[in-house]
């Protein structure tokens, strides 16, 4: 194993648990091993407004990637110095489909939320994300000559699977379709994923992938986890993801990110 010198951690269920927190365990590992000369960064699905106070929390200032990789933002200045939002002529499709069966799909421009109603499942995200969101009324309209960020498809997590099985044929070649969470159906631009994200940061520090870790929790980690130097899974992951990590760590509430940096960081000093 190379010395690692960036890790790059996913967000939700990975560094903040159930209850937005980071614990103090992993702020302390954290601060370990960027005294170490260890670069940290942010590789999530949350949007820039969601993810900038986790990164202000552990003394992030450079980039942090948001939108499944969509987006790379600075997280001290705000500026976003990468956008790949998917074509106005494909989120259309996708809206469409979605309003016609039902499911609640969730637009990003410019960094903001829009939604057709305020519903259940609309209010399911804002309140993980603790963002609002601006009620328009029909996403095909108002995203008709806008490309949205990413969407995001909020439906019963029993569903879910299915739906995105379905998504990624009916978009084969066009956009990615990824879950973030149970009942989280995202798609992105088919030139977009965590890891192709992963290599542009790494790149800014002017850092090997070889010498890259990773820490993830979910489906959408699988092509960053992949792409990193090294690739870490939480306990709670889904097979999908553990299958493909070179080691897994404890869940988030028992602080499995610190769990991480102590075993194959601070210790391989």
């Amino acid at each position: 194993m190379n010395r690692i010198r960036l890790v790059a951690l996913d967000l939700d269920g990975t560094l903040i648990s159930t209850k937005l927190q980071i614990s103090q365990n992993v702020k302390t590992a954290i601060t370990r091993a960027r005294g170490a000369g260890v670069a940290f960064t942010m590789v999530t699905g949350r949007m820039f407004a969601a993810a900038r106070p986790f990164a202000t929390a552990i003394g992030i200032e450079g980039p942090i990637v948001c939108y499944q990789g969509a987006a790379t933002y600075a997280a001290a200045s705000g500026e976003r110095t990468a956008h790949t939002p998917i074509p106005a002529s494909i989120g259309v499709r996708v809206f469409t489909r979605a309003a016609r069966e039902g499911v609640r799909a969730l637009g990003y421009f410019d960094d903001r939320l829009y939604t057709e109603v305020d519903d259940e499942y609309t209010r399911s995200y804002t309140a993980l994300a603790k963002v609002d969101a601006n009620v328009v009324g029909p996403l095909p309209k108002y995203f008709a000559e806008r490309p949205s960020t990413k969407i995001n498809c909020v439906l019963d997590p029993k569903r879910a699977g299915a739906y995105a099985e379905e998504l990624r044929v009916w978009l084969a070649g066009e956009a990615n379709v990824t879950r973030s969470q149970p009942e989280f159906v995202e798609v992105i631009d088919a030139s977009v994923d965590k890891g192709r994200a992963l290599r542009a940061v790494a790149k800014y520090y002017g850092v090997d992938l070889a010498e890259t870790m990773a820490i993830g929790d979910s489906w959408n980690d699988v092509p960053l986890l992949t792409s990193a130097g090294f690739g870490v899974a939480m306990g709670t992951a889904p097979p999908e993801l553990t299958e493909k990590a070179d080691a897994i760590v404890a869940g988030v509430e028992d602080d499995g990110v610190a769990e991480a940096i102590e075993r194959f960081i601070l210790s391989a000093a």
